[in-house]
């Protein structure tokens, strides 16, 4: 059985993760930020789920040191802990982009650093980070400013991690959604069919795929999934 890491692992896209990857049959170590996010996660016995501040280095490192010492083995990450602001430059204060790099950069970075040393001694792992559209496209990123910078710096991190594994079992991974469909959107954009957007559901498919055996011969992976949209 293999053991993974899920980061954020409660809301939209986390619940639906979360339960594809319990459903393929991993051990999953499940992160949240609070003892009524963990209270309120479903019961599974192949779920562990930690309260862990991400934004902390060291509550990072022994979230990590804790599952390798429970579970011997952990054989990747999905890091989907984040948060979006929009905003042009006029608009957009250092303090914005700083808050944003810290949940959509820092978080990834301070579970990546502890767990990659341990991948490494495995010459095997996988790390699945989620990437934007707006960090791809400056016409979409000129608008939110904060948001693309800060989830720029994954596409760099991952590639930065495949130029040292190379002839390694050991994958950095950047999947790219457009909108997801949730609630959220939809409330926001009422105009907008949602059938063009990304089902929470379809990037957990491919989220598990990228972790599975069936993605082994994969390298320097970018996955744009942006149906539609």
């Amino acid at each position: 059985m293999k053991t993974i890491i899920i980061t954020g692992a409660n809301g939209n896209l986390g619940t639906a993760v979360t339960q594809k990857f319990l459903d393929s049959g991993y051990q999953v170590v499940a992160t949240v930020v609070s003892e009524a996010d963990k209270a309120a996660m479903p019961k599974h016995e192949q779920l562990d789920t930690r309260v862990v501040n991400l934004t902390d280095p060291q509550e990072s490192e022994a979230l990590v040191q804790g599952a390798i010492a429970q579970y011997k083995q952990v054989h990747g990450a999905v890091m989907l802990v984040g948060g979006y602001a929009g905003g042009n430059i006029e608009k957009t204060a250092v303090a914005d982009i700083n808050k944003l790099m810290m949940l959509n950069f820092e978080t990834a970075y301070n579970v990546t650093r502890p767990l990659l040393t341990h991948l490494q001694e495995m010459n095997y792992g996988k790390l699945v980070y989620i990437g934007a559209r707006p960090a791809l496209n400056p016409a979409e990123g000129k608008a939110n400013i904060a948001y693309a910078l800060s989830k720029s710096l994954l596409f760099r991190l991952a590639e930065f991690i495949n130029a040292g594994a190379k002839k390694t079992n050991i994958t950095a991974t950047v999947v790219a959604p457009s909108t997801l469909d949730t609630p959220l959107n939809r409330k926001n954009m009422p105009d907008t069919d949602p059938a063009v957007w990304v089902k929470p559901e379809q990037l957990a498919e491919i989220l598990e795929f990228v972790c599975g055996d069936k993605s082994d011969v994969l390298r320097e992976t970018v996955l744009k999934v942006y149906n539609n949209a």
